[in-house]
């Protein structure tokens, strides 16, 4: 029981993590250089991470820094940038690449929320996909008589106050991430 419970845990854990880096990636009014993640350079041939291929930083609150390490590389980097549907618009001045970041509007503000409220619904759904498979798996020992009918509602009533207490965990993030991506 407690294996079940230590494993269910464990998934319900990843599930909030991937909606926490599914946040980074969604863009506030803020420059961050977890915005990039998802870039993949053409970089001979080869689709390589942006991160690989250059030094990201973040000069100021507004402006993401990009230099990449190989000169020959920047129109790549620039083009990746380009189609990776951000929005974003690199300037390159030959040294590096720099990426200014403009105040959301209003109505943009409420997509990303809806956006985020949708990453939320995912990974909440996530959860009470892992709690199914547990209550089925109670369901399945106690039919074969490995548990008995009070160790079943007993780990039954664990797995759902676990479960309860990860899709609090996930409103509150989301909450926090509403909060930012509304803030001015």
């Amino acid at each position: 029981m407690a294996s079940l419970l230590d494993d269910n845990r464990e998934r319900m854990e990843k599930s909030l993590q991937s909606l926490e880096k599914e946040f980074r990636r969604l863009r506030t009014g803020r420059a961050s250089a977890a915005l990039l993640d998802g870039v993949r350079v053409d970089y001979y041939g080869t689709s390589t991470p942006l991160e690989q291929l250059a030094s990201i930083s973040i000069p100021d609150s507004r402006t993401i820094s990009i230099q990449p390490w190989d000169r020959g590389s920047f129109k790549d980097v620039e083009k990746a940038i380009l189609k990776s549907e951000l929005g974003l618009n690199p300037v390159n001045d030959g040294k590096t690449l720099r990426i200014n970041i403009p105040p959301l509007t209003e109505e943009r503000r409420k997509e990303l929320v809806k956006i985020a409220k949708k990453f939320t619904e995912d990974a909440k759904v996530s959860i009470r996909n892992i709690r199914r498979d547990a209550n089925d798996t109670l369901k399945k020992q106690e039919k074969a008589k490995e548990i008995t009918e009070d160790d079943l509602h007993k780990t039954q009533d664990d797995v759902q106050k676990l479960t309860d207490a990860f899709i609090a965990k996930a409103d509150s993030v989301f909450a926090s991430k509403e909060k930012e991506i509304m803030e001015i």
